[in-house]
């Protein structure tokens, strides 16, 4: 276990410590499950002599969570469930009543050693200190084989009394020392001093874990210097949630790690491919929100606006990212068109959406864009089909001449679409789905003769009131691979964009759709006519 680090969560615990993050029991357990599917070793449940419904959260974890073998690891354990306790027995009790039926249940019991938190908060001398912790931590070990003790405020705390009172909790039965920087006050030079001191001086078989806060944004740092100082477990929050300026996050240790891998030599046990659905799921239930920036987990963490980056990510993804994004869950890395932006991104984006352009037409294309992209933010996909102009290959081949829909709680959608072909031709198709959108869209494939994959669809108000304007985009997949049955062709299958607007919000849904399957059709009539 000397490459292995230990991956003790602490979400449930010290993160809905964080304002306003208060969960219920059946949030607690629903993410419980979701950390059991990202491999954690330790799942920190909760704080059972907080509440009554803090005590049946972590029991319910123990019992479900902590006795299922984490789904698609079939050679795994289930994780550790873990109950915080103050050094009291009271709390211990409880603390051991919420987790004893979990297959490998954990007593985590805390006292301050700062000279600080002694004489301010405990109103205690460091013998008695001493005393309390030989006391406190033999008794969990009573009722427990496994016991973690944390010295509250550790690096705070004179390193050599520090070092006593560990030499006390381990004598006393303590397996796992933990080493908090509970109000993010080191630095990663002196964290790694003291857990350098502590690894020197407990028994090899004793695991050092740390635990730190990010109140000055060192706690990634000075987690990763404890890690390198000797320390195999880890206690770490999902997106760094916590007290304040909250925990070391998990999937940065995570990745570093992975990434790192030559400098730190250790692994984990994490299914990194988890990290970006957990840290959703976290964020939903807790309502804190993952900043754009956020490292491995945030929206802008696999984008990039400038034409330079552009431009070598397309060349080469490795010039400007350090990972992968399908390594931690994310879908794909996004060339977001900005004022930065250079020729070669908008040259890709303009392919995906079916305007591969070239020569003196990109160059014309590229002086209007970087027009646009002046007096906004950020250049959308709608922005584009503007800029390049409808009809650039020869016009619309369906026009929608009429739509009517039937849909409630009673009955089945129904929808009947009338769409107009270039020779002025009508033609007319009825067909049911899941919704008076679903309906239409079916309808519209009859018609056209095709079936595309829809990627996306996206709906919301551009004005204001009871009638305001509803604008849709959707974005579509050529069928052209299930067409011809051939694999090459699927691959290689281009994606067309369609956008529309209007106060009837099914009326804009296909007028979007068809925008887009006008395009994918005119691209094959350009491609057919060049051959």
């Amino acid at each position: 276990m000397n490459d292995r680090v230990r991956i003790f969560d602490t979400t449930l615990r010290d993160g809905e410590q964080s304002p306003g993050a208060t969960m219920t029991s059946a949030e607690k357990l629903e993410i419980a499950h979701a950390l059991s599917r990202l491999g954690v070793d330790v799942i920190e449940a909760g704080f059972p002599a907080a509440s009554p419904d803090d005590l049946a959260a972590v029991r319910s974890i123990a019992r479900k969570v902590g006795n299922e073998v984490p789904p698609g690891r079939p050679e795994s354990e289930p994780p550790t469930i873990a109950g915080l306790a103050r050094a009291t027995k009271g709390d211990i009790d409880k603390a051991w009543e919420a987790v004893r039926e979990a297959k490998h249940p954990r007593i985590h019991t805390f006292l301050a050693t700062s000279d600080l938190h002694l004489e301010h908060k405990l109103r205690m001398t460091r013998p008695q200190v001493l005393e309390k912790v030989k006391e406190m931590v033999g008794y969990a070990r009573s009722l427990c084989e496994d016991i973690e003790f944390s010295a509250e405020d550790a690096s705070r705390s004179d390193v050599s009394f520090l070092r006593e009172v560990v030499l006390v909790a381990v004598a006393a039965g303590a397996t796992t020392i933990n080493i908090p920087d509970t109000v993010g006050y080191s630095t990663p030079a002196e964290f790694t001093s003291i857990i350098s001191t502590l690894r020197a001086a407990v028994p090899e078989q004793v695991i050092l874990s740390v635990h730190c806060h990010d109140d000055l944004g060192l706690a990634t740092a000075n987690t990763l210097s404890g890690v390198l100082a000797g320390a195999r477990q880890v206690e770490v929050t999902i997106n760094g949630i916590g007290e304040r300026a909250g925990n070391t996050s998990l999937e940065e240790v995570v990745m570093a790690l992975r990434t790192r891998a030559p400098v730190f030599k250790l692994t984990t046990g994490i299914d990194t491919t988890q990290l970006v659905p957990t840290s959703r799921m976290v964020s939903s239930t807790t309502g804190i929100v993952v900043p754009p920036n956020k490292a491995v987990v945030g929206a802008n963490a696999f984008a990039h606006e400038s034409g330079i980056h552009q431009d070598g990510m397309l060349k080469h993804q490795e010039t400007y990212e350090i990972m992968r994004p399908e390594t931690v869950g994310a879908m794909q890395t996004r060339l977001v068109l900005g004022k930065h932006s250079g020729r070669a991104a908008l040259r890709a984006r303009l392919a995906e959406l079916g305007f591969p352009l070239d020569g003196e037409a990109l160059d014309r294309a590229f002086a209007e864009f970087k027009t646009v992209a002046e007096k906004k933010k950020n250049v959308t996909d709608a922005d584009l089909e503007a800029l390049i102009g409808r009809g650039s290959f020869g016009g619309e081949i369906f026009v929608l001449d009429g739509l009517q829909v039937a849909c409630g709680s009673i009955g089945m959608p129904t929808a009947t679409v009338r769409l107009r072909d270039r020779a002025g031709n009508t033609l007319v198709q009825a067909s049911t789905g899941t919704g008076p959108v679903h309906a239409a869209f079916r309808a519209v494939d009859e018609l056209v003769k095709r079936q595309p994959e829809l990627l996306e669809f996206l709906v919301h108000s551009v004005t204001e009131g009871i009638d305001a304007l509803g604008e849709v985009s959707v974005r579509v997949r050529d069928d052209v691979g299930s067409e011809r049955g051939n694999a090459q062709h699927e691959s290689t299958a281009r994606v067309f964009y369609g956008h529309a607007a209007d106060t009837d919000i099914v009326v804009a849904s296909v007028k979007a759709y068809l925008a887009a399957i006008n395009r994918m059709l005119a691209t094959r009539e350009h491609a057919e006519a060049a051959e």
